[in-house]
Order: structure tokens, then sequence, then C-alpha cells
């Protein structure tokens, strides 16, 4: 049995910074990892589909020469796309350097599937390590798949093939229009892929403002996507290419891309006193789980964000060590999905507010000057308010991800309405839509 002061199981984004700070301190510290240390966001998440969106945005605005200054012609090829990915984000999937990153600073990293075998226990293969002061669960989740007659066993992508791909296909059904969806359906479809898109829900990005999914169903209809929404798939055959039975319709294509969530896995989590059939690790505001066990992560419900995991690590790492820390405040995080036009949102939606019981007013803009300079058309700024504070808000357009910045601080700091009303907002930017959803604020204010 190997002793140390706390053991990180799972190197994902907060578990890595977690560890990493634990280390820094003087702390023993083993860190268990049965994939890639850095997790989902640096290898197939946050900085490799952000390249491909890149790659896609620039075909995008390519596109958009001829109505604003002159002519061009666009050629999409995929293979510096390919080559990006696996030279400069991911090393072509290698971890070495973060590795050494770790173990440089005096961490033990143990590479294998790790259990929790009792409290402050975790067994990896025939190895038993034993923590003297606490155990982080920083597991993270994986692709959630569907239960569709004829899915299994079929050569259905999911993300990380995605991103992998060196190649384009000539077609592809997406089924699931959240954010991971959306963005990579967009990409292929910039790069010449025709994109069938199904969503099981009313609208695109249902866990957004309806308005924004509306809006982003508008701009990939627009063009040449075929998006349908409601609809759920029942039936997924393989000869070759996908078939997907959709109500009474049939949808095929050359490959098939599922993402349709994510999901945990808490096997043997009962021996610190978690329900393994829960869907997530709950956890207090200082990320404590019971007597020393802590968790952070994605693991934990509180959103499949980088951001989320290293903030909620940042605090777990504090408290096992003692120190005097804020607990974790999600009534304002941020995220966004990166399109074009980009969706940026932060805090509570219409809906969550009024099924918390909160009396809500909101503001709503469709216009804006700096949106017209651009050539675009497809924007959108709601915001949400109760007790004249904003409790969330929504940004669409093409900056949306830097505009819903203002917003987040707004709602996190619970700035009163009427000082927001009061400020100045340069002209002509984007967040200048800020000032015209408060002015639609008003009106509804008004008896």
């Amino acid at each position: 049995m190997d002793e140390f002061d706390v053991i990180v199981l799972g190197m994902g984004p907060g578990g890595e910074d977690a560890a990493g700070r634990l280390v820094e301190a003087g702390l023993s510290v083993a860190a268990v990892e049965a994939d890639l240390v850095g997790g989902e966001c640096p290898y197939w998440g946050c900085v490799p589909s952000k390249m491909m969106i890149r790659a896609a945005h620039v075909l995008g605005e390519a596109r958009r020469v001829s109505g604003l200054a002159g002519k061009a012609t666009v050629s999409p090829d995929w293979t510096p796309v390919a080559r990006r990915i696996r030279a400069e984000a991911t090393d072509d999937w290698n971890d070495q350097a973060a590795a050494d990153r770790f173990e440089k600073k005096g961490g033990h990293l143990v590479r294998g599937h790790g259990v929790v075998t009792g409290p402050r226990e975790v067994t990896v293969g025939d190895r038993v390590l034993r923590a003297r002061r606490g155990l982080l669960i920083s597991t993270g989740t994986r692709p959630a798949i569907p239960d569709i007659d004829g899915l299994a066993g079929t050569p259905y992508w999911t993300n990380h093939e995605a991103v992998a791909t060196e190649s384009v296909p000539e077609s592809m059904i997406v089924l699931g229009g959240g954010a991971v969806g959306l963005e990579l359906a967009q990409v292929f479809a910039r790069f010449g892929t025709e994109i069938t898109l199904l969503e099981a829900a009313p609208t695109l990005l249902p866990g957004e403002e309806p308005e924004a999914g509306k809006l982003i169903a508008k701009v990939f209809r627009d063009e040449g996507m075929r998006v349908l929404t409601g609809v759920s798939a029942s039936r997924v055959s393989y000869d070759g290419r996908f078939a997907v039975t959709v109500g009474d319709e049939v949808v095929e294509a050359a490959n098939l891309l599922v993402v349709t969530g994510r999901q945990t896995d808490l096997t043997g989590l009962s021996v610190i006193g978690v329900d393994e059939n829960a869907k997530f690790v709950p956890t207090d505001p200082h990320m404590r789980v019971t007597d020393g066990v802590w968790a952070a992560g994605d693991v934990t419900g509180h959103g499949g964000f980088t951001h989320v995991a290293n903030y909620q690590g940042r605090i777990a790492a504090l408290d096992i060590l003692g120190e005097e820390v804020a607990g974790a405040d999600y009534r304002a995080v941020p995220r966004v999905t990166y399109t074009d036009p980009e969706v940026g949102a932060v805090g509570l939606t219409e809906r969550q507010a009024r099924d918390e019981g909160l009396s809500v007013t909101t503001g709503v803009t469709t216009a804006g000057a700096r949106d017209w300079i651009h050539g675009t058309k497809d924007i959108l700024i709601k915001l949400v308010a109760s007790d004249d504070v904003l409790v969330g808000a929504t940004a669409v357009g093409p900056a949306g991800g830097e505009v819903m910045g203002a917003l987040a601080v707004a709602v996190h700091a619970r700035v009163p309405v009427m000082t927001l009303r009061s400020m100045m907002y340069a002209y002509p930017t984007f967040h200048r839509g800020i000032e015209d959803a408060l002015k639609n604020l008003l009106k509804q204010d008004r008896p």
C-alpha cells in the first residue's frame, strides 16, 4: 500500500489544476488517470474543436466578401485543419508534456483505471493508494449514447472521431442539437458536408433561451443545412451508409455523429455514501462530498465547462489545505456556443427563473448599429431581471461570447438595473445592444 497526503482521481482540468496547487503547497499527491492528462478539453474539446470552428468561421467570412467588399472564391481544404489539431493542439494525442509538467512539480502520476475502494482509498489494478488528508474525485463524464434500435455496433462518430478525422464526409446526420452538435454541424457544413441535424426538443440549444435556438436554426437553414426539431430517432441501420428512421421518414448519410449529451460513471462510490445510480456526485459549496472526500468538475453536475472545473478545483484545493475560501456560487455560470453567430449566456433563462418562482421581466433587442455595419441581421440580446437585478442574459451575434462577459459581471455582482441603465455604452459596439435591451426592459416596468 502506498500512502500520500492527497489522491486526485481524474486529471481533467479541475483535477489537474487542484493537483498542481496541492503539490506546489508542499503536499505529496498521487494523481490517477486512465486516459490523457488534461482530460477532454485540450485533446477533444476546448482547443482542437475551436481550431476547427475558427477555420470554418474564416470560410464563412470569405463567403461574405461578395456582399461587402468585392468578389472572392472559396475552396475549402481540411488538410491544414487536421494538421493544426495534430501538431499544435494535441501533439497527436500525446500527453507526455502535461504528465512531465505535473511530475516536475513533484507530483506522482499513476496511470490506469482507479476505483474508490474505501474512504480515502483508491485501487489501480493491483496497487492500493491511501490518502492521509483527502481524496479529490474529478472523473469527468463520457458521451451518453442513446438506446436507439440498431445504433450499437455501427461505426457512428462521437466528438472524438469528429475532431480526429483527416477528411470531411460527403454527408452527415448530426444527432443532437446542443452546443457541441451545433458547433460541429456548422464546421462540417462549411467544409462541404451535407448536414441533417436532428433534435428531440422543440428548439435547438434546449438549455438556452428558445429565441436563441430558433435564430440559430434560421441561420443554419440559410446556410443550406436541414434542421429538424421536435423529432426523435427510432431506428438506425448501416450498410455502408447510415439510415436513421425519424417518424415516417428515413434520413440517409455517409456518417452519423452522436452528440446527445454526457454521463458520469459513479461505480464504486457507494463506499463513500454516494448513490452509484445518481447522475452526479453531490457536494457542498466547498466541494466536500463527505469527510475527507471532495469532488470537482463535470462529475458534480454544474455544467460541462472547463472554467467551472477549474473554479471548483481551486476551491477544493484551498479547502483541503485548510485555507479560507468562499464557497462555490453558480448563479452566474457563463457559457458560450461557438457557432457563427455565437451564443453567449449567463445565469438563468426566463423559463428557469419563472420555475424558481421569481417575478420576472425581460428585455429583448434584435437590432444594432454595429451588427448592421458588420453585415448581419442575425442578432439577439435578451435580459432576464427580477427585483431590479439581472438574473440571466443571452447575447447572440458575431461577438456574443464577448458581449456576455459584461452581462456576467452584472449578474454575478447583482448590479442594479438602474445602474446599468445609467451607464454609457460605446457607439457603435456590439455590446451597445445591452442598452437597447435595457430600454425594452424599462418599457415593461412602466404601469
